[in-house]
């Protein structure tokens, strides 16, 4: 009889915690989110992946309040995580924790239906400080430019992608771009893969239609 008491406060305890899902590329990275969190008592780290098919597999099979994730990563990132969350009834909360440098990625991340954002080069209380935020009902977002985050998706792309879309307009090829850039041809994919997905597009000629279809309506 006298453990019930002790019994009955960790379930309580249990029970109130905020439940976590972390997906991240690296395996340091989830580990130190979760020493982080589990240590402030608050929260309970359910389940952990390393990409974001299997995070989106998580949020399928579990119920969890908040959902921590990087934005690169295997299989699906952060953006294609966002956007296939955003269809789903009841989907957990989403902070990006990324080291990205972009700094158009906060507004894409809200734009997109996010919650929180923060990146890894800020102290780790921040990090608790946004999950707490959103935890709570919150939005927790660094300065974002509300005014722009209407639909139109070219707003979303960085300097470097609207450079890159006006030399697809001009006919470049990969290989020419990668000389433009002073880059490597798998980079220059790279750039295309994530400008194709901002614009909800499936190639340079789509693309390049959007671009100048855009253009003209602003002219």
């Amino acid at each position: 009889m006298k453990n019930s008491p002790a019994r009955v406060i960790t379930d309580n305890r249990q029970r109130d915690q905020i439940k976590v899902a972390l997906a991240d590329k690296n395996p340091m990275v989830i580990s130190g989110v979760k020493h982080l969190l589990e240590s402030d008592g608050r929260f309970r780290v359910i389940a952990t992946a390393s990409d974001g098919e299997r995070f989106l597999e998580l949020a399928r099979r579990h119920r969890f309040d908040l959902g921590i994730i990087g934005w690169e990563m295997p299989r699906c990132g952060g953006r294609a995580v966002l956007q296939a969350l955003r269809v789903q009834p009841n989907g957990p909360r989403i902070i990006v924790y990324t080291g990205s440098r972009d700094p158009e990625l906060p507004r894409e991340v809200m734009a997109l239906g996010g919650a929180g954002y923060c990146a890894k080069s800020e102290p780790p209380e921040r990090l608790l400080a946004v999950a707490l935020e959103v935890a709570a009902g919150r939005m927790s977002f660094p300065f974002v430019d509300v005014r722009r985050l209407g639909h139109d998706p070219l707003a979303m792309l960085t300097r470097r992608e609207r450079e890159l879309l006006e030399e697809l307009a001009a006919g470049r090829s990969n290989a020419q771009l990668a000389a433009d850039f002073g880059v490597s041809i798998n980079t220059i994919k790279f750039h295309l893969k994530n400008l194709y997905e901002k614009l909800a597009v499936r190639n340079r000629a789509e693309a390049v239609a959007m671009g100048l279809k855009r253009r003209r309506a602003h002219e």
